[in-house]
């Protein structure tokens, strides 16, 4: 029985990517590993019905899993010209697409797809060009395509402005120098369903545009450990080293690499003890002082600014885990905070923020870049506020810097130094610090998309995450804590001896 390929936008951006996703997405889709968060999905879904709105009334084409009915109704509006409609729907031969917006005027058509990004990447010029290829084989006269996508630098200030929130930018000789290459991958995609599976090699096609799901289906035969395992790398030179036939560590090790990359393979291969440089690691505890505060805080993103002074993708602070000690020897104290959810949380957590940490105070962050940033643009909102945050700001110091610079290490870092890494590097029988262990949210991804999400729970669900929010935020600081002892800890060993 052959079976026949019907591609729609997605699928042939696949196929663009790499043509055995898609053979594999017919006969072995047990294989993937999802990729994809629900949470982008409904930010692309937003932003697109946003978009609808830039070129005033529009009449949509409503979703049907008849694709036939879909297409028939897109006839009747065209037929109504001038016209804006969206979700317009096409197919030629096995080729279906829906149109985001379509500007139906007498003398053709414009096209403008929708992106939820602050940028325009290669992978959106294929998805635009393959919607003019159907058009124009359909015989459709095509005035212009278009990319609409989000303006990075747009801040909000009162009523959202979409002719500023939104960036459209003109690709049509693109997509049309892109025809021939359309056709021609089409010709070759024809028999995919019907062949064996596709030999493809492993590239750099693997991890762009998108990662792709069945990466470890299509590596399972590399022996392990291997270069992939290298953290920090670049793919490109991940890739460009494996077709050089270097790629197990035993060969890395000879190979023309950085060193902190050789020191994770030697201490892989060699089972080496931790490396802990004593004097480095002293004089960085040396600069901290008391009262000692440990801070994290918990951000979210909004593609479309709902509150001033807030720009696409800002992050926005709605939570933070502070555990201190007033003095040496002095007993481990805890204060938190969480916003209520469906209002601006940042006015009330900066108040309290400068309330919870007086000025002059040691204050350690992991990863400090991150903290330093948001309370910088808390600074520059709330000019009342700005001593104390800007204080706080230049106070803190960066628990990860001995991690970062390889002052401690060992095997079971992985070559990391992000704190999910480090921690049960140090604790690695410690329940207590076992992420895995908590309730619902285990990282700072799930985090802030259940609080983004918050408002739409029942009062019962809004009450069970805020507990976990408050659990996941207090272990990233009590784990900061740990780190903090254990380090403290081989400095007093090394006195006593």
């Amino acid at each position: 029985m052959r079976h026949q390929l019907y591609l729609s936008k997605t699928k042939y951006c696949k196929s663009v990517q790499c043509p055995k996703i898609l053979w594999l997405d017919q006969y072995k889709p047990e294989y993937a590993i999802e990729t994809a968060k629900d949470s982008v999905l409904e930010t692309g879904t937003e932003v697109g019905e946003l978009a609808r709105n830039l070129f005033g009334l529009y009449q949509n084409v409503e979703f049907n899993k008849d694709l036939n009915i879909m297409i028939e109704k897109t006839k009747q509006l065209l037929n109504q010209k001038p016209n804006i409609i969206t979700e317009a729907s096409f197919k030629y031969q096995n080729n279906f697409c829906s149109i985001d917006i379509l500007k139906n005027d007498l003398d053709g058509l414009t096209i403008y797809e929708v992106k939820s990004s602050t940028q325009i990447h290669d992978i959106y010029l294929d998805d635009i060009s393959y919607q003019v290829y159907i058009l124009k084989n359909l015989g459709y006269s095509i005035k212009s395509a278009n990319i609409i996508y989000l303006n990075s630098q747009y801040e909000r200030k009162g009523s959202l402005e979409l002719d500023k929130l939104f960036t459209i930018k003109e690709v049509t000789d693109i997509t049309l120098s892109k025809q021939l290459e359309i056709s021609s991958r089409l010709k070759e995609l024809s028999n995919l369903l019907n062949e064996k599976e596709p030999i493809k090699e492993i590239g750099i096609h693997c991890a762009i545009p998108y990662s792709c799901p069945y990466w470890n289906y299509c590596t399972s035969s590399l022996p392990k450990p291997n270069i992939f395992q290298i953290r920090n790398m670049q793919n490109k030179t991940k890739f460009k080293l494996y077709h050089q036939g270097i790629y197990q560590y035993k060969d890395l090790l000879t190979a023309n690499i950085n060193e902190k990359y050789k020191q994770q393979i030697e201490f892989e291969l060699e089972n080496k003890d931790p490396f802990i440089d004593k004097q480095a690691i002293k004089e960085f505890l040396d600069t901290l002082t008391y009262p000692l505060y440990f801070l994290d805080f918990e951000t979210y993103q909004q593609a479309i600014p709902e509150y001033d002074g807030v720009r696409p993708y800002m992050q926005i602070p709605f939570q933070y885990s502070l555990h201190y000690i007033e003095k040496k020897k002095g007993s481990l104290l805890h204060k938190e905070f969480l916003a209520e959810s469906g209002i601006d949380p940042r006015r009330t957590l900066a108040s309290q923020l400068v309330k919870d940490i007086p000025k002059n105070a040691c204050i350690l962050a992991y990863n400090m870049s991150f903290e330093k940033t948001v309370i910088k643009n808390l600074a520059k909102l709330y000019p009342n506020l700005k001593e104390h945050l800007l204080n706080i700001h230049d106070h803190i110091k960066d628990l990860m810097i001995p991690f970062l610079n390889r002052k401690y290490y060992c095997k079971e870092m992985q070559g990391s130094y992000s704190i999910k890494y480090v921690l049960p590097a140090l604790f690695p029988n410690d329940p207590a610090l076992d992420y895995h262990n908590l309730e619902k949210i285990h990282n700072g991804s799930e985090a802030m998309t259940e609080f983004a999400n918050l408002s739409q729970k029942s009062i019962q669900e809004q009450q069970e995450i805020r507990t976990c929010l408050l659990e996941y935020c207090k272990l990233d600081t009590y784990a900061m804590v740990k780190i903090w002892e254990k380090l403290e800890a081989i400095i007093s060993e090394t006195k006593n001896t």
